[in-house]
């Protein structure tokens, strides 16, 4: 099976870019760190079947990750991933070493957006998230970019500064793609012995019992946070770290569900963290 291009410099990956423009071809970027599972296939596959040339970032950032986490020991698999690509139909697979130079002192930052949620126990994580996105789009220069909902947060950080920077990309939302036991699919499931994995089962298992309240009509979001919590409490290795009920584009804490809303969770299921939500439109 013939590999997609493998691109490992900025300046290459800057060229590339430039002839596949000037062929008139779009292009289609699915910016990953590699790890990749079902989910980021259900990506490529969105981007394949929109565009002419498919780009995958692998590119374990490490400005977003604080003290303390797992960059050091981030699952790093390339040929594994090299070979999802190719048999996807990637094109070109963007694999630098670092995106970075020592004396870098630019810095994007979302302001409000990073605040809550995953930005109150991971501070500056946005700022990287951000920083990175940034520069790839820069680099890569796509027609459309694929990012899944799972991470919402940084879904709307990322398409808020492509609004706010006019930088000229159409941000594709893609919905999360869950095991066939419902977990969301991470990179980082892989952490989870099978004891850890079965307590982590609860985290989708809350969202769905909260969907089906608010299909019932139930809008107090205090009440269904609360039954969120009472679910998730009852694992005795899995640790909140926070659950929420906002507006979907502003992230502001709601009283009463209406409108477009997000119930997020993140919690540490041992010493995995895990993050996924319930994302409903036109609550009324």
């Amino acid at each position: 099976m013939p590999g997609p291009e493998v691109v490992k410099s900025a300046g290459e990956m800057q060229a590339r870019a430039k002839e596949f423009l000037k062929a008139g071809k779009s292009l289609g970027f699915v910016p990953t760190m590699g790890a990749l599972h079902a989910g980021h296939t259900s990506l490529i596959e969105r981007a394949r079947s929109e565009n002419n040339i498919v780009v995958v970032s692998i590119y374990v950032n490490p400005t977003q990750f604080g003290p303390g986490e797992d960059f050091e020991r981030y699952p790093r698999t390339f040929e594994a991933d090299r070979l999802i690509c190719a048999k996807a139909g990637v094109d070109v697979i963007f694999a630098p070493e670092t995106l970075y130079t020592p004396d870098a002192r630019t810095w994007v930052q979302v302001g409000g957006l990073d605040e809550p949620l995953c930005g109150m126990s991971r501070p500056g994580h946005f700022r990287g998230v951000a920083t990175v996105v940034a520069k790839l789009l820069s680099i890569v220069r796509p027609d459309r970019a694929y990012f899944g909902r799972k991470d919402a947060q940084q879904l709307l950080i990322v398409a808020t500064l492509v609004r706010d920077l006019n930088l000229g990309c159409q941000i594709v939302p893609c919905e999360t793609v869950r095991e066939a036991d419902g977990l969301a699919m991470s990179s980082r499931n892989r952490y989870l012995s099978p004891k850890l994995r079965k307590q982590a089962l609860a985290i989708p298992r809350a969202l769905e019992n909260c969907r089906n309240q608010v299909v019932k009509g139930e809008r107090d979001a205090m009440k269904l946070l609360g039954e969120i919590a009472e679910i998730l409490v009852q694992q005795p290795d899995l640790e909140l770290d926070y659950v929420a009920a906002v507006d979907a584009h502003t992230l502001e804490d709601l009283k009463t569900l209406e409108g477009d809303i997000l119930v997020a969770i993140a919690a540490k299921v041992g010493a995995t963290r895990l993050i996924d939500n319930l994302h409903i439109e036109g609550l009324k």
